[in-house]
């Protein structure tokens, strides 16, 4: 093959490989028993439940999920990558392949009512610190 034709099929390659290449589509749905909950992932506000988002990367994600006259939930939870998602597949599954790869996950947290302390409870607890100093 001449360097010329070389040189072309190169460029080609380069350009077409994007065009052709296929995308990767990754959701996370959030459900809350009750729903409505405001769900926060590592720090950012994402909304109510049941919210759906996007994402960019795997791993351990931090959860906070709280609603009015419900104890606060904080928790992480770990999403973990298809096997096709590491390397070197990955190369072939994003680049080569020219569909569209949906990757979806659903997490489901259930909420405990809040807790209501009582004023003698509360006391007895009081006077227990104050002989503990």
């Amino acid at each position: 093959m001449r360097k010329s034709n070389l040189v072309v099929l190169i460029v080609v390659g380069l350009v077409a490989t994007p065009i052709l290449s296929g995308c990767v589509e990754r959701t996370l749905t959030i459900n809350t028993e009750p729903l409505g909950a405001l769900v926060v992932l590592n720090d950012e506000e994402i909304g109510t439940s049941p919210v759906t988002v996007s994402f960019e990367w795997y791993g351990d994600y931090n959860v906070r999920v709280s609603k009015e006259g419900f104890e606060t939930l904080k928790t992480h939870r770990k999403l973990k990558a298809p096997w096709y998602d590491g390397f070197p597949f990955d190369f072939f599954a994003h680049t080569l392949n020219p569909g569209r790869i949906v990757n979806e996950y659903e997490w489901t947290f259930e909420l405990e009512p809040k807790k209501e302390i009582n004023r003698e409870e509360l006391i007895r607890k009081a006077e227990e610190l104050k002989k503990q100093l």
